[in-house]
């Protein structure tokens, strides 16, 4: 952790509750109080001078101004009682507030016994433009065990609805809805680092109602899989997942007739779609509270390392990491993906793209990380064993892609079982009797079964 950036968020927030003690002592027009405010006004100018929004947030016990964790954050005081206890856990602070808003903002803290609300939820606040509070809703869609698939299913269906809402906020208000990205990411990343196959099981359904919201939540899932895979956890993780879920925003600036076409784009068509990482980056960048990685995956993450891809004549003596992530994550969401003017690619037939041109375009190290995440065939993924049995990947083996755990269902006459059983394919002898490896994938729609619910 940055010392300077840790000094400087406690700094705020003893000149933040200094501000609000004092104006629960003493009246309004008291000099006490507007020289805290004035004192607050700066804390608040040395943060903004490197990030465009301070955001709070308090969970349980503990303090976080940005992505920064303060702790106990003693400095608050009763304070941080006096919040928890109106229910509120999150106040954002934009750049641009003036003291007005703030005087405002400490004010109205100062009073909450006055204005807590009966049932507990948070208390009215005026409206002011730079300021918002309330709840911070962390992990709200994960409720019930990880372990359970039906809570992970929820868990992605909510995340692709609100994948939709944020695409609409971009699309109306040119700026992407930032709070509910946030509370969403929380949800997936804190679903990815208790129980990655499951969620990374479920990217790979085929039905959907919207490719584009799907795509978001899938791209920002498989991106986090992979990082959680090189040991990134905590804020970075839900950087690197924010980032990806932003990837392609830029398209909300792409003619619908362009976006959606079934048909081969025209060349004059393809250099309309291809302004999206530079769409996509400037909007980003004028989204409060959007951190300066997502519109750098934004802009890059079309570019590939040998120089190649768009943006043209953009030199890059490398691509930054949760690019090169989201690159892999793209493609090979993109190619697996069922849509009416596309067949769905085969896992082997994606990795030779990502493998192509000797390598050169992706970087193999990370591709090779990815084939342990996700396999040849992936958890969820029906297939038909050597020796004929049929059976659904639970989880894949990153020593031998072709040889994961499985939970064999259908005997290799075509029976269902009574009692599937679990086999570790890399473990079995192998033989006429003994299945030892996949052979190739199946459809479950032939029969009538969903894998999903049986890993």
């Amino acid at each position: 952790m940055d010392d300077k950036r840790l000094d400087l968020a406690d700094q705020f927030l003893r000149r933040f509750a200094a501000a609000v003690r004092s104006a629960q002592l003493y009246s309004a027009r008291h000099p006490i109080i507007a020289r805290n405010i004035e004192a607050l006004a700066a804390a608040v100018d040395v943060l903004h001078a490197s990030q465009p929004a301070i955001t709070v947030g308090i969970i349980g016990s503990e303090v976080v101004v940005g992505d920064v964790p303060v702790g106990k954050a003693e400095s608050l005081g009763n304070v941080m009682q006096r919040l928890q206890g109106a229910g509120i856990e999150r106040i954002v602070i934009e750049r641009g507030v003036d003291a007005d808003e703030l005087t405002s903002l400490v004010h109205t803290l100062a009073s909450l016994d006055t204005h807590k609300t009966a049932d507990g939820t948070t208390p009215d606040f005026p409206a002011l433009p730079h300021i918002r509070v309330g709840r911070i809703q962390l992990e709200q869609r994960v409720e019930g065990s990880l372990a359970d698939m039906a809570t992970i299913r929820r868990l992605y269906a909510d995340a692709v609805s609100v994948a939709g809402i944020i695409w609409e906020s971009a699309t109306t208000e040119d700026q992407p809805d930032a709070d509910a990205a946030r509370a969403m990411i929380d949800g997936l990343a804190h679903a990815v680092a208790q129980n990655r196959t499951a969620l990374v099981a479920l990217t790979a359904l085929k039905e959907y109602d919207n490719y584009t919201f799907t795509h978001m939540v899938n791209v920002s899932i498989l991106t986090m899989g992979q990082a959680r895979g090189l040991g990134i956890d905590g804020p970075l993780l839900r950087e690197f997942g924010l980032a990806a879920l932003m990837h392609d925003i830029g398209k909300v600036r792409t003619p619908a007739e362009i976006l959606n076409k079934s048909e081969k784009l025209t060349d004059p068509e393809f250099a309309i779609m291809k302004r999206h990482p530079v769409d996509g980056a400037e909007m980003l960048r004028e989204t409060p509270e959007i951190t300066a990685l997502a519109p750098i995956v934004a802009f890059e993450h079309h570019l590939r390392i040998d120089g190649s891809g768009y943006p043209g004549g953009i030199g890059r003596p490398s691509l930054n990491l949760c690019t090169m992530l989201c690159s892999i994550a793209d493609v090979y969401d993109a190619m697996r993906s069922q849509r009416r003017y596309q067949q769905a690619f085969p896992t082997e037939r994606i990795l030779e793209v990502l493998k192509r041109n000797d390598g050169l375009q992706f970087d193999q190290h990370l591709v090779r990380r990815f084939v342990q995440l996700i396999g040849i065939y992936p958890a969820g993924n029906l297939v038909r064993l050597d020796t004929g049995e049929v059976a659904v990947v639970v989880k894949t083996y990153a020593p031998d892609p072709y040889r994961p755990q499985v939970r064999v269902l259908f005997d290799r006459g075509g029976r269902r079982l009574d009692i599937s059983y679990d086999l570790n394919l890399w473990e079995a002898a192998g033989g006429a009797a003994h299945p030892a490896s996949v052979i190739g994938p199946l459809d479950p729609a032939d029969y009538a079964i969903d894998p999903l619910a049986l890993i």
